[in-house]
Parts: structure tokens; C-alpha cells; sequence
């Protein structure tokens, strides 16, 4: 029996609720994330002899994570073009709080790499380095997308508290 590192079980029950925390931040859409983070768990469980030797596997998970969110992106995004309507609206996740409601909108209005790093950097609590080795970029441009990504989110938050819309104001 190895010694190497946790067994697959052990990984997934201290991993699985943060990959898919991570997951509904990059998609803003918590049964997409639930289906991301169940084929990502999939594909570890598949490669368990390769992923539990990996420096982190939990890097490795949330790498898969990440590219199957932006792979739905692309398809999403792919079928709304070939439809003739890409009208930008997205089945919205359940009101967990106003802030995280307002932080997924928000979320959703930045290009792929901003929210990448945004929700690498904040909500995974990666440093800088990290996310350049997962994301096989420059420190710099990581820097860079995560500059641009908190003004884009912070303008994107403020124009959401100025229009503010609820139920009380339809009714």
C-alpha cells in the first residue's frame, strides 16, 4: 500500500465542495458547476495513480474545473451564435446572498481570463505564481488580467447597485 498520498475518497471529501464553489464562480450557474465538478471528480477517480503523485492534485482538479467551464463557455456561446440570438442571458443560480448574487453577475460580464484569475486568486486563495504554473502564462500577464478583471468587476458591481431591480419594484 502507498504511502503517497491520500486515497481518492479522502481527496474527493476534502476537495469536492470547493471545486464546485469554484466551478459556480466561473459559471454562474450552480448545476452547471455541480456537472463540472462531477466530470472533473470522473477524470481524476479514471487518472488517480498519476493525479494522487502530482504536486497538488487539487491544482489538477481545478485546471479540469476550469477548462470545462470554458469549454461550455465556448459551446454555449458557439450554439447562442448559430441560433441567431445571443441574447446573453444564462440560467441564474438559486439566491444564496445578495453579495454572492451580485459578485456572479458581476463575474459574468468579464472576459474568460479576468474571471479565471479573479476566481483563482480570491475565492481558490492562490498566489500570483501559482496561477501562472496552472494557467501556463507570465506572472505578469496573470498580474495584469487581475488588474484589469477587479476595475471591469468593481465598474460592473457599481452599475449593478445604480439599476438595482428586484421583486418589490415589479409587483
Amino acid at each position: 500500500m502507498s504511502t503517497a498520498g491520500p486515497s481518492f475518497d479522502e481527496f474527493y471529501a476534502g476537495t469536492a465542495a470547493r471545486i464546485v464553489r469554484h466551478a459556480y464562480a466561473l459559471t454562474g450557474d450552480l448545476d452547471d458547476a455541480r456537472d463540472i465538478a462531477q466530470e472533473t471528480f470522473a477524470r481524476a477517480w479514471q487518472r488517480w495513480s498519476s493525479v494522487s503523485t502530482c504536486d497538488s492534485p487539487e491544482a489538477w482538479v481545478r485546471r479540469v474545473a476550469t477548462n470545462l467551464a470554458v469549454n461550455r463557455w465556448r459551446r454555449a456561446r458557439i450554439a447562442r451564435l448559430l441560433a441567431g440570438r445571443d441574447t446573453g442571458t444564462a440560467t441564474h443560480a438559486p439566491e444564496i446572498s445578495t453579495d454572492t448574487v451580485a459578485l456572479v453577475a458581476g463575474l459574468r460580464t468579464l472576459p474568460q481570463r479576468q474571471r479565471t484569475v479573479l476566481v483563482l486568486y480570491y475565492l481558490a486563495d492562490l498566489p500570483v505564481q501559482q496561477i501562472a504554473a496552472e494557467l501556463g502564462c507570465p506572472a505578469g500577464s496573470v498580474k495584469a488580467w487581475l488588474s484589469r478583471g477587479r476595475a471591469a468587476l468593481a465598474a460592473a458591481v457599481r452599475a449593478d447597485d445604480a439599476n438595482p431591480t428586484s421583486e418589490a419594484s415589479h409587483a
